[in-house]
């Protein structure tokens, strides 16, 4: 038996049969380089200034168990614009599991998908993975922090050199771990987060303040362990969620990491004041489902005069796994399959009901609006996400961009082939409104692995790129994207 088969034996995984999220345009890339000598189709918009940023996984070394897409070690790509020009550059996060690895020479973790005896312990709450802070990127006091999705320490990087400057410990108050997606108030300063475990206290809910440090912490009790991925914020609150996609309880015990959808649950949404103690929260029920990402929230009278939060999500309607073909890697594949459709709620505050409405039919994820209205008394405007294409993996062809007063919709698909990433709104200089500016999004062509940047006028998606800078090296496809303008960067 070769040195393959027995790895692959000792998987579960036959040797034939390959994993689609390394190959491809999901294969890694290694090489970590700059480059400002860039083809252009087209003109880059001299309005346009600030930096793209991108974050995704890309395994260091090569793998030998069943590998998971979320496995992979964190990589940034980034596309600086200013005056016209571009500039690429790409860096592993240099997380201090990755630096373990490094020195070692070889993996010490084994995936999130093979039993974690033997793993060494990755986060804060003791948890036997590695922390790749691969998942998300959010914009703080000058630096970019590089998030994972199980909850881990905020990686913190340069936007502009992509170094990786350390672990954000928000001035050595920060005793935990972080959630992927902290929001960000850019009118108060303030950073909001929470964390999640199987030990108490089972959610912690947190303020960042403009001081930098944590300011506000509250333990959140629940019925039990969850995985909430995301929350929201309005202008005095915040929104957590308590979901019923559970880990499944006979799996642990073997030492085995498995979600269980318990659709006797039902959705729940706690609506607590942003600095509010843990007693102020109050919980909203709605029908079972799963949320990985909040499109965004604000607060709003009602036609009876009431006051409400309105929250507005990519819900997930079938959490379960549906594997696409026989076997583990089926099985796997079904994992990571997308099913998600644009859902309002909204919450009554004065009699405590919920009301829930679909607003789209489009298979849609990966939301983002323009981050200045996030915590602000009118919300935001215009949202733009993801179109997911129908294929066994995860891939992105399309933008979608929705008007959220009159619900019109423009879309624009990158075309045969062609895949994209999360295009968050980038405002053009001088510009006004959430609309008045561009998107910005990698594209990859599976045809011939060349990746290229897209850049699209926010207001008019129909119309096609107005630019598109061409790569010298693949961008694999990947997770989560942030926008940081070019008034961000200058800011001491």
């Amino acid at each position: 038996m070769t040195d393959v088969e027995e790895r692959a034996q000792g998987t579960g995984r036959r040797p034939d049969e390959p994993n689609p999220y390394l190959m491809g345009i999901f294969a890694p890339v290694r090489d970590e380089i700059t480059a400002d000598d860039l083809e252009v189709v087209g003109e880059i918009p001299r309005d346009l200034n600030g930096v793209y940023l991108r974050n995704g996984p890309n395994p260091r070394f090569d793998v030998t168990g069943r590998y998971h897409w979320f496995d992979g070690d964190g990589m940034v790509h980034a596309m600086s614009f200013e005056d016209g020009t571009a500039r690429y550059r790409n860096r592993y996060v240099r997380t201090r599991g990755l630096s373990r690895e490094e020195a070692a020479g070889h993996p010490l973790w084994a995936g999130v998908v093979e039993p974690p005896a033997g793993n060494p312990v990755g986060t804060a709450r003791g948890l036997p993975y590695k922390d790749t802070a691969n998942t998300d990127l959010t914009f703080h006091r000058g630096r970019v922090l590089a998030t994972w999705y199980l909850c881990g320490g905020p990686m913190s990087m340069d936007p502009l050199s992509l170094e990786t400057l350390g672990a954000e410990t928000f001035l050595d108050t920060l005793h935990g771990d972080v959630m992927a997606h902290p929001k960000l108030d850019e009118h108060t300063g303030e950073l909001m987060w929470f964390d999640y475990g199987a030990r108490s206290p089972l959610l912690r809910y947190g303020v960042v303040g403009a001081s930098g440090a944590i300011e506000h912490e509250v333990a959140i009790d629940l019925p039990g362990p969850r995985m909430p991925h995301d929350m929201a914020i309005t202008e005095n609150y915040s929104v957590l969620m308590d979901l019923p996609l559970v880990a499944d309880p006979d799996a642990a015990r073997k030492g085995r990491h498995k979600l269980f959808f318990d659709r006797s649950m039902p959705a729940r949404f706690g609506v607590i004041p942003r600095r509010g103690a843990a007693e102020e929260i109050r919980w909203f029920d709605a029908e079972p489902c799963y949320i990985y990402h909040v499109v965004g929230a604000c607060e709003e009278r009602s036609a009876a005069g009431h006051d409400t939060v309105v929250l507005d999500v990519c819900r997930v309607t079938r959490p379960e796994p549906r594997p696409t073909r026989p076997g583990p890697i089926g099985k796997l594949l079904g994992y990571l399959r997308l099913d998600a459709r644009l859902h309002r709620y909204v919450f009554d505050l004065d009699t405590g009901a919920t009301t829930e409405t679909q607003l789209d039919d489009a298979n849609t994820e990966f939301p983002s609006v323009d981050t200045r209205a996030q915590g602000s008394g009118a919300g935001y405007r215009y949202s733009y996400g993801v179109h997911i294409a129908e294929h066994e993996t995860v891939r992105f062809d399309g933008l979608l961009r929705r008007d959220r007063v009159t619900g019109e919709r423009q879309d624009h698909f990158f075309g045969p082939g062609r895949f994209g990433s999360e295009a968050p709104f980038a405002p053009r200089e001088g510009g006004t409104g959430d609309d008045d500016g561009y998107l910005v999004s990698f594209v990859t062509d599976e045809r011939d692995g060349r990746s290229e940047v897209e850049i699209l006028d926010a207001s008019d998606l129909a119309a096609g790129p107005v630019a598109r800078v061409l790569l010298p090296q693949r961008v694999p496809l990947g997770f989560h994207a942030t926008w940081v303008r070019a008034d961000q960067l200058r800011s001491p």
